[in-house]
């Protein structure tokens, strides 16, 4: 595609700081849904732990950063709190390991890629294009936004509850056709924020079916909640305006319940037989977001600045945002469709994103402005991300020869598995009843493409690409979106 921006480009001050806020909007409302969801989670004995969103969000941001330093500043996509990892707090929790036992279980699946990262340094990463070729890669992207897909609707039917709304529906579609008109209707500057543009739109809607509703005190009109500013200014002080977040290392030392157990040997047996499977079947994820990112703005991340850097990133920025926030990070697929939508690759956009996610943790307006979001209008803003997503996949998948049964197969292992939502599930964990270990649908459609591929092919594997089905003007086309950047 073409891009305003690329990686090294450095847009005005004043543009940047917009774009930066753009990609922050895009990230937070899942950065900060993690640690609510695990606020929920109780011990043997009932307690539940609180792990505090502001710190989630300073933990993303140094995150961000500590990945963009290891990935040589090559690769603009912002990392925010795992949802993938939900099962495994879920379970250290109920062992009663505390807060130590989520910050080393997300410390344990960071090394997992360090040790990955350090393999390939030493192999090379040719055997990931071998592995997973175009007919494979193709479908996978497609599927993680396909995959998605049901959170958006699930938003937008329900605003985040129970209850189905034909209004909060309205308000997501209108948040997401506000999008796609500033997107390709507004002037240079909106093309260029249209995630701020829909989503200030949908707020304001929202605030004023809500200002109705209570005026009229109509329930099914309160769309938007003001729990989070009340929670922060209904006893003024100044931690109203200025609060240093709990960190999750903080809480570990001066919070912990008196039932947590102690950190034996066992204990991080325990944690690691929980988290490193999870770790390693992120590792599909990682490759998946990165041959995205890369088909995004023109470059094989992969070979530059390299899989074993960016698993470097990603690993060591996962195990300190962790220490801080209580939330393993992973690159955001909101990111990447922030960047394909907005054609804002600069690296300079996602540091400032960072930064402004550290400052912006302390300040406690912010903070609760952004958790009042409804939900409804995050779901129709992420039909466009997360569609973005689906439809880079889609665009891969246009060099596969899916005329030739062999390719047909594959994509269609991988679309079915993925989208039917099989997972693998092996023993159980005592402490939650539930499997030790899950492999995600994602990572089954992986294994189901790379095994069928392997069938079709004789033991080898197919790229399935059709050298011959790209004329010359597609390919004059898709050289001119990569390089005529301005």
């Amino acid at each position: 595609m073409k891009l305003i921006y690329d990686i090294h480009d450095r847009p005005k001050v004043k543009e940047n700081l917009v774009f930066a806020f753009q990609q922050m909007i895009a990230i937070m409302a899942a950065t900060l849904l993690v640690p609510l969801i695990m606020s929920f989670y109780a011990m043997s004995d009932g307690t539940t732990l609180n792990f505090d969103p502001a710190a989630a969000l300073f933990g993303a941001g140094i995150g961000t950063l500590v990945y963009i330093f290891f990935s040589k500043k090559k690769s603009p996509v912002f990392l925010g709190s795992s949802f993938t990892f939900l099962g495994a707090y879920e379970a250290v929790i109920g062992m009663n390991y505390g807060y130590w036992g989520v910050i080393i279980g997300i410390a344990l699946a960071g090394l997992v890629y360090v040790v990955i990262a350090l393999v390939i340094k030493a192999v090379g990463s040719a055997w990931v294009n071998k592995i997973m070729p175009t007919v494979i890669i193709g479908p996978i992207v497609a599927l993680i936004g396909l995959s998605l897909s049901g959170t958006a609707t699930g938003w937008m039917s329900t605003n985040g509850g129970s209850n189905y709304s034909l209004l909060t529906i309205a308000i997501g579609f209108i948040t997401f056709i506000a999008i796609v008109y500033a997107s390709v209707k507004g002037s240079a500057l909106v093309k260029q924020i249209p995630f701020i543009v829909g989503v200030g739109i949908g707020y304001a809607l929202a605030l004023i079916f809500t200002l109705i509703g209570n005026a009229a005190g109509i329930e099914s009109l309160k769309i938007l909640s003001f729990a989070s500013f009340e929670a922060a200014f209904s006893s003024f002080s100044l931690s109203s305006i200025v609060a240093v977040p709990k960190f999750a290392f903080m809480q570990a030392i001066s919070n912990s319940p008196a039932s947590v157990l102690p950190i034996d040997g066992a204990a991080i047996g325990n944690i690691a037989m929980t988290f490193i499977p999870i770790g390693i079947v992120e590792l599909a994820q990682h490759i998946a977001d990165h041959k995205n990112l890369g088909s995004i703005i023109g470059r094989d991340l992969i070979t530059d600045p390299g899989l074993d850097n960016t698993l470097l990133g990603d690993g060591i920025g996962s195990m300190i945002g962790g220490f801080f926030g209580g939330a393993a990070n992973t690159t955001y697929g909101e990111s990447i469709g922030c960047v394909a939508i907005s054609g804002n690759a600069s690296i300079y956009t996602i540091a400032t994103a960072g930064i402004g996610c550290m400052l912006l943790s302390f300040f406690t307006p912010f903070v609760a402005l952004i958790n009042s979001i409804p939900k409804c209008v995050m779901g129709g803003a992420c039909v466009a991300l997360y569609g973005f997503i689906a439809v880079s996949g889609l665009q891969m998948i246009r060099k596969v020869d899916l005329g030739k049964s062999e390719n047909l197969f594959v994509v269609s292992a991988i679309l079915v598995t993925g989208i039917g939502g099989l997972t693998l599930n092996f023993g159980t964990n005592s402490a939650t009843g539930g499997p030790l270990l899950t492999m995600t649908a994602l990572a089954t459609a992986l294994i189901a493409g790379i095994v069928t591929n392997l069938v079709v092919n004789g033991g080898h594997m197919g790229t399935g690409e059709d050298t011959d089905a790209l004329t010359a003007s597609e390919k004059a086309i898709e050289k001119a979106d990569f390089t005529d950047n301005k």
